[in-house]
């Protein structure tokens, strides 16, 4: 007998929206500020190994940020606090760019924006999970998704414009309007969701008896299923040849391509991703999540492949377009499959052991890529990033992923 659809509320319902919006206005900020940041380091006198450090050392505060958060996540009755102070931090150090005059202080802002971001992750990821059914949890983060890419082709466009007239500094603090937005929406629209650890105890022992069901191998609310770990095997493998995009620009103005069009490289690759991020997710709720995100690992590495070779101007321009279907096809998708190989009452901490495992080897990545890069040159950590994605697309295409094998209305779910 297949499980009842989970119920939504209207208030619930509009939190996918919400998100969505604040998303969108908190990535507007965040990208105008981040294409031109290699740029600004150059100016300062930094290059790929500070860059390497920055990121890296940005990424491994997130990763313990996401852990904590992802355990704290299904503890606390109120998840919206966190949301909204994530929200908040991040956009008021961004501004703060526009006044260092060192490398090191870069390190600090991203420092504090990394965090905010770690803090917010699962209690957002969460809440949206419970906002909507199983049947549509794809779809969901992927609407979230398209809107996100949104901001980030509206940000690459505003920073054109305010570097061809105020110059660099100015678009730092020009970010803080939509980052402010970002904050009051947050505030105003997201509203609460149901955490099932609050639930009565004969409602908790109901949710016990149909997880028995369904996740036979994780029946204990403190269990995590086989299917879980190995998912986390392939994305963690696939993180470590995943350093900072920033490496991307890095090599487009090493071709040739000129540091005023790096936002329109942001733009590019964005278009693509919004575009691709709604039907991603749409798709992954009829068919398998884990092929498409394979597929999605392996236009990353055909994407990186090409960016060894740099065989010309034009071809980084359309290599960065097809970049954006890698985002789309994995980002709004490996959630909802993380999601789905749990119970619902450790949703937060699966996530955050995906998110704490993806961001400790995103910061090995940034570190490696940044002193091969050093050493030997930039088509080594473009050919190794490469490998490892096709390695990684291998365990998520090839590997059975077994535990939650009811999909929607009841029918086997190819997507587990």
């Amino acid at each position: 007998m297949s499980a009842p659809a989970t119920p939504t509320r209207p208030s619930a319902e509009r939190n996918i929206y919400s998100f969505g919006l604040t998303s969108f206005f908190n990535d507007t900020a965040t990208e105008m500020a981040y294409w031109v940041l290699p740029a600004f380091l150059v100016s300062l006198g930094a290059g790929p190994a500070q860059l390497g450090v920055i990121e890296g050392v940005a990424e491994s505060v997130a990763s313990f940020a996401k852990l904590f958060s992802g355990y704290l996540t299904d503890r606390i009755e109120r998840r919206k606090p966190l949301v909204v102070a994530g929200y908040f931090v991040a956009n008021a150090v961004k501004p703060l760019l526009a006044i260092v005059t060192s490398w090191w202080h870069i390190l600090l802002i991203r420092f504090s924006d990394r965090l905010a971001k770690g803090v917010r992750g699962a209690p957002r990821d969460v809440m949206v999970a419970e906002s909507v059914g199983k049947e549509r949890l794809g779809a969901a983060y992927g609407l979230i998704q398209s809107l996100d890419s949104a901001g980030a082709i509206a940000g690459p466009l505003l920073a054109l414009f305010l570097l061809a007239r105020f110059g660099i500094r100015n678009v730092f603090l020009a970010a803080a309007v939509p980052g402010a937005l970002s904050v009051i929406v947050a505030l105003l629209g997201i509203r609460e969701t149901k955490n099932p650890q609050q639930e009565p105890k004969k409602a908790v022992a109901v949710s016990q008896q149909q997880r028995e069901v369904r996740h036979p191998l994780a029946a204990q609310a403190t269990g995590l299923s086989p299917s879980f770990y190995i998912v986390l095997a392939a994305v963690t493998l696939f993180s470590l040849g995943n350093s900072s995009d920033m490496f991307l620009v890095m090599r487009a103005q090493n071709v040739g391509i000129s540091v005023s069009l790096a936002p329109l490289l942001g733009l590019v690759f964005n278009v693509t991703y919004t575009l691709g991020s709604w039907p991603a997710g749409w798709f992954s709720d009829h068919f398998s999540r884990r092929w498409i995100a394979a597929m999605g690992y392996l236009i990353f590495a055909g994407t990186y492949f090409v960016f060894a070779l740099a065989p010309s101007t034009l071809a980084i321009w359309i290599t960065m377009a097809v970049y954006g279907i890698y985002y789309a096809l994995t980002q709004p998708v490996l959630k909802a499959l993380v999601v789905e190989t749990v119970a619902q009452e450790i949703r937060g901490r699966a996530l955050g052991i995906y998110f704490f495992a993806t961001s400790v080897a995103t910061l090995a990545a940034s570190l490696i890529t940044g002193e091969l890069w050093k050493y030997y040159g930039p088509s080594l950590p473009f050919y190794v990033s490469a490998g490892l994605a096709v390695l990684s697309a291998a365990i998520l295409a090839l590997r059975p992923i077994a535990g939650n094998q009811t999909g929607p209305k009841g029918h086997f779910s190819r997507g587990t």
